[in-house]
C-alpha cells in the first residue's frame, strides 16, 4: 500500500498512517459496509432446475456447473432413482442454457447405467479447444460406501471421464480411467463434485486440474488430491494429495501469484472450519495445510471459484446444520472473505459457483423448506449484489 503514498511523506511514522488511513477507507470504496445479510429478491433471480419428485427421481444432488461458451450454460446433477442415499440407481443428467440462465433444456441422461451409480459431475472447459471435459464417479448399486471402504463390496469406486465437443449438446460414451488416476491402496474415490480448473500461468498452463479425494485402505484415512491432463484432455494421471488427512470433497482454484489453493471439507470435529492447502508445482505436491477460520461449515461440500480479480466461496455457513447458504467475496486470494450475502436461510448443501462472463455469477445449489434436498435451483447475480464494486 505504500506505494499509494504522496511524494511528501518523508517518515517512516507519516507512512504507516497514511497507509493505515487508506487501508481503513476501502471498505467504504468498495461498498463492503453492506455486505451482509440476505442477497434482495430483486438483485438475484432464481430458477428451480431439478425438483425433487419429478421427471421419475426421487431425488437430484450433487450440482456442478460449466460455461463453455458466452451464454451456454451447463447444469449437472444427479437423479437418484430408489431414493435419496447415495447408492443404488442413479443416472447422471444435465440441464443446458444458451442464453445465460433466462431459459433451459428439459434435462438429458449422460448416463445411465442400469441399476448402478453414475455420478459426482466434474466438468471442465478446455479453452484451447472448446472442448468440455466430465469427470465422473461409478460403481455398482448394490455396493454401498461403507463396503467400499472395507473392501467386503463386489467392486469398487471407478473413474470415468466423458466429452463433448459442441457445448454439451452431445457426449461420448465414457472412458475408465481409474488405472491411471486411483492407487491401488485406495478404497472410496470422488471426483469433485464442482467444476475443475484450467490453469492460465506458469509452466503448466494450460492443464486441466480436478479435485477429487480418496480414502485408504489400511488406515482408512480422508485425503484430498488432484487430478490433472497436460494434453487437452487425452489422458489424466494422478497429482498429489494432501499431507494431512481428515478432508476430501475439495475445489481448487489459480491464485494471481500461480499458486495453488485447495479448499476442503474437514473432518476434524474440534473445528468446524474448512481447511485449505497450497501447491507451488501445478497441484503436483500440496504444503501448508490448515484451517480458514473465517469459512465455518457443517461438514459438507463448498464450491471456490474464480471470478476475474475476485475469488468466491460458497457453502452452508453453520457450524452444526446444512442451513445458510451464503456467497463469499475475496479480494485478497483467499486471504480474507470481507463480502458476504446469503442466499437462502433454510435448509441448504451441496453448490457449485461459475462466472458467466457478462457481469453476472451463478451459484447452483441444494436448498429446501423442510430439507436441503427439495431442489437444486440456480440463483444468478451480479459481484455488485454481493456488496462490492468491481472496480
Amino acid at each position: 500500500m505504500q506505494s499509494w503514498l504522496p511524494s511528501f511523506a518523508r517518515s517512516h511514522r507519516l507512512a504507516r498512517f497514511l497507509s493505515t488511513l487508506v487501508v481503513s477507507a476501502l471498505p467504504v470504496f468498495f461498498g463492503a459496509a453492506a455486505a451482509d445479510g440476505p442477497l434482495p429478491a430483486s438483485v438475484v433471480h432464481e430458477t428451480p432446475l431439478f425438483v425433487s419428485g419429478e421427471g421419475g427421481y426421487h431425488t437430484y444432488r450433487i450440482p456442478a456447473l460449466a460455461v463453455p461458451a458466452p451464454g451456454v450454460v451447463l447444469a449437472f446433477c444427479e437423479g437418484r432413482q430408489g431414493g435419496q442415499g447415495d447408492s443404488g440407481n442413479i443416472d447422471l443428467l444435465l440441464r443446458r442454457s444458451t442464453d445465460g440462465g433466462e431459459t433451459w433444456s428439459a434435462p438429458q441422461v449422460v448416463w445411465d447405467d442400469g441399476a448402478n451409480t453414475c455420478g459426482n459431475p466434474a466438468p471442465v472447459v478446455d479453452r484451447q479447444t472448446g472442448k468440455v471435459w466430465l469427470l465422473l464417479t461409478w460403481n455398482r448399486g448394490d455396493d454401498h460406501e461403507r463396503q467400499i471402504i472395507d473392501r467386503t463390496s463386489r467392486d469398487t469406486r471407478r473413474v470415468f471421464v466423458a466429452s463433448s465437443a459442441d457445448q454439451g449438446v452431445t457426449w461420448t460414451r465414457p472412458v475408465e480411467i481409474t488405472a491411471a488416476v486411483k492407487r491401488s491402496d485406495w478404497t472410496w474415490y470422488a471426483t469433485g463434485p464442482g467444476a475443475g480448473i484450467q490453469l492460465r500461468r506458469g509452466p503448466h498452463a494450460g492443464r486441466l486440474v480436478i479435485p477429487c479425494d480418496h480414502i485408504e485402505a489400511e488406515s482408512k484415512h480422508y485425503y484430498s488430491h488432484v487430478i490433472w491432463s497436460d494434453d487437452h484432455g487425452r489422458t489424466w494421471q494422478l497429482g498429489g494429495s494432501t499431507p494431512e488427512h481428515q478432508v476430501n470433497e475439495c475445489m481448487v482454484a489459480e491464485r494471481r501469484d500461480g499458486r495453488l489453493l485447495l479448499n476442503m471439507r474437514n473432518y476434524d470435529r474440534s473445528r468446524r472450519q474448512r481447511q485449505v492447502a497450497f501447491s507451488t508445482d501445478g497441484g503436483q505436491t500440496w504444503q501448508d495445510q490448515g484451517f480458514d477460520t473465517a469459512l465455518i461449515e457443517p461438514i459438507c461440500q463448498a464450491s471456490l471459484r474464480r471470478c476475474g480479480d475476485f475469488l468466491l466461496f460458497s457453502n452452508p455457513a453453520d457450524p452444526k446444520s446444512r442451513i445458510n447458504l451464503t456467497v463469499r467475496l475475496s479480494r485478497d486470494e483467499g486471504e480474507t472473505w470481507p463480502a458476504q450475502r446469503v442466499l437462502h436461510a433454510g435448509p441448504s448443501a451441496y453448490s457449485d459457483l461459475a462466472d458467466l462472463g457478462d457481469g453476472r455469477v451463478a451459484c447452483l445449489y441444494e436448498r429446501g423448506v423442510k430439507s436441503p434436498y427439495e431442489t437444486i435451483t440456480l440463483a444468478r447475480f451480479t459481484l455488485e449484489a454481493l456488496g462490492i464494486g468491481t472496480e
